[in-house]
């Protein structure tokens, strides 16, 4: 390399001076910075895009949730009614003594002599009104008086109670049908199996819906003649009855110390929210 040219020339020229260009050592350490250049730009830009599209991710994922429904289902307990206090029976009637009716002794005859009488039986005036018996009383006279009803004293009168019906169902029991484990373990089973996103998922509107299930519990547990009392619709009714149809054997009602058949009633409470 001329002398003049060394000053102005560059580094790689000046080390591969005479030496073979063409190799590739020289264009790779010719091009070094264009390259890491590149790298940096291409690294940004693909760094600058995962974060982009990470943050669109994130609003495009808040607006879907915004959009979601959400709903519950709460169960409410059916108050039952109060039973009616059954006044205790009225005491019996005082019981009513009858008359004293005037009774004369009867003295089977007996032959003394008069000496040895001690006393001497009543004369038969006061015998033709007196009613004759083994002891002596005092009283009214007989006449005709009629002998009072006997009483039976403290139990009343006692009515049959007639045969019921095997198969009437009854509205009211002393004990009501229970299901196994309980309340808690019915509501629980109800929250399980009962889909609390059918409302929604029929485009119910905003608003809470109350929905009542009756059905009969016979006296071996079995749960039949499930219907639904109300029709709000978009499936709840349909979900209510299907919950309740499928569930298990529960223990029977008990009426007069027998099991009968019942009715019960249960509501299931939807509700929908905006967003």
């Amino acid at each position: 390399m001329e002398a003049n040219k060394i000053l102005s020339a560059d580094i790689l020229d000046l080390i591969f001076e005479d030496r073979n260009k063409e190799y590739g050592a020289y264009n790779l350490r010719k091009t070094y910075n264009k390259r890491i250049t590149r790298a940096l730009i291409i690294t940004a830009s693909v760094a600058a895009l995962a974060i982009g599209g990470s943050l669109l991710a994130s609003n495009l994922k808040g607006k879907d949730n915004k959009k979601v429904k959400i709903q519950e289902m709460t169960l409410t307990e059916v108050k039952q009614e109060e039973k009616k206090v059954i006044p205790p029976p009225p005491p019996p009637p005082p019981k009513v003594e009858p008359p004293k009716v005037e009774m004369k002794q009867f003295t089977p005859p007996i032959i003394k002599k008069d000496e040895e009488v001690e006393k001497p039986p009543p004369p038969q005036e006061e015998l033709k009104d007196a009613k004759i018996d083994v002891v002596n009383q005092e009283g009214i006279k007989d006449e005709n008086i009629a002998t009072p009803v006997v009483i039976d004293e403290g139990k009343q009168i006692v009515e049959e109670k007639p045969v019921e019906d095997e198969n009437k169902i009854f509205d009211k029991v002393e004990i009501e049908a229970k299901f196994p484990g309980g309340d808690a373990k019915w509501r629980q089973y109800l929250e399980r199996n009962c889909n609390a996103q059918v409302a929604t998922d029929a485009g119910a509107p905003e608003g809470t819906y109350t929905t009542v299930v009756q059905f009969v519990v016979d006296k071996e547990g079995n749960i039949s003649d499930v219907k639904a009392m109300t029709n709000h619709g978009y499936g709840m009714e349909e979900e209510a009855v299907r919950t309740i149809r499928k569930g298990p054997n529960w223990t029977p009602a008990v009426q007069n110390g027998r099991q009968v058949k019942a009715y019960r009633k249960q509501p299931i409470t939807f509700q929908v929210t905006g967003e």
